[in-house]
């Protein structure tokens, strides 16, 4: 499809400039714009809870990885989201690959040019010697971003599970992905400029999606990140929280597990509830790090 018959690429401001606007008025338009994109990912709803079950689906593999890639705005609201997984839910370093066009140098300054790689995104694919166990995210508000689409293409002929995610519809990024993603926000006030309505589309998208694959691989229990990494005051704080709230025990009790489990806190729930820290370990690791299986395991109550 010809970048000029793009939605992305066409004004939506019906004759209204932003330049000409008052700022009470330019902020409401630009606000307005923003609607579009919860709207988007709404209607895209059945497409994301479809990707959500596969990507859990594979990761569920213990050497599955996550691959995201894009570029500009999408590659950097892609980076974005895979480094939040390990502090948020310990998702492993080896597991999780950002291919970003112009690498991560791009992330602080924008080469947009490095878009148009095509052997490029084939190459930074192929180095990480993708399998039928990966899954591949290939992210561009375009739709036809050569080094996305040279990466997605690699990875299908790999047998990778490929999500496709793009605002345009028809688009090569959609027809090429094992499942693709359609967030459909139309024109935008600043034409062309898809770090408004497109990018806060995909952001939306991404988070959705991250967060409810690692729910359903057992890495959220009861609404808390009880696979959190532990790095500072405030973590420790929170892991305090969580233990005594879970385990129904006091923030002493707590503190005090959890410096026994080195701040696992998973491991400290359990050993709070009674069990031994020792074969609390054990099952844990039985269970593959599953908290409600190794509750259930050990016999002890979820209330």
């Amino acid at each position: 499809m010809a970048a000029k018959n793009l939605a992305t690429e066409l004004n939506s401001s019906n004759g209204i400039f932003l330049e000409e606007l008052a700022d009470s008025q330019m902020f409401d338009v630009l606000l307005n714009n923003q609607n579009r994109a919860f709207e988007a990912v709404r209607t895209a709803s059945n497409s994301i809870l479809a990707a959500i079950d596969a990507i859990a689906g594979r990761l569920a593999h213990p050497t599955a990885r996550l691959i995201y890639c894009g570029a500009g705005t999408s590659g950097r609201l892609a980076l974005l989201d895979a480094v939040e997984l390990d502090p948020t839910f310990s998702w492993p370093h080896e597991r999780m690959h950002v291919l970003l066009a112009g690498g991560q140098d791009s992330f602080v300054t924008a080469q947009e040019g490095a878009e148009d790689d095509r052997d490029a995104g084939e190459a930074a694919l192929r180095a990480l010697n993708p399998s039928p166990q990966d899954v591949f995210i290939g992210l561009a508000a375009s739709g036809t971003t050569p080094f996305v689409l040279s990466a997605m293409e690699t990875a299908n002929k790999a047998g990778c599970l490929t999500i496709g995610i793009s605002n345009n519809d028809r688009t090569s990024v959609l027809t090429s992905a094992s499942l693709p993603v359609l967030l459909e926000t139309g024109p935008e006030v600043l034409a062309g400029s898809t770090r408004l309505a497109a990018g806060s589309s995909q952001k939306i998208a991404l988070n959705i999606i991250s967060t409810a694959v690692m729910a359903k691989l057992g890495r959220v229990y009861r609404g808390r990140m009880v696979d959190m990494r532990v790095t500072n005051a405030k973590l420790k704080n929170r892991a305090i929280r969580i233990v005594e709230d879970i385990a129904g025990c006091d923030p002493e009790t707590a503190a005090k597990v959890l410096g026994q489990t080195n701040y696992d806190i998973k491991l400290a729930i359990l050993t709070a509830k009674g069990a031994d820290l020792a074969k609390a370990a054990t099952v844990l690791d039985s269970e593959h790090r599953d908290l409600r299986k190794a509750l259930k395991h050990l016999g002890l109550s979820e209330d």
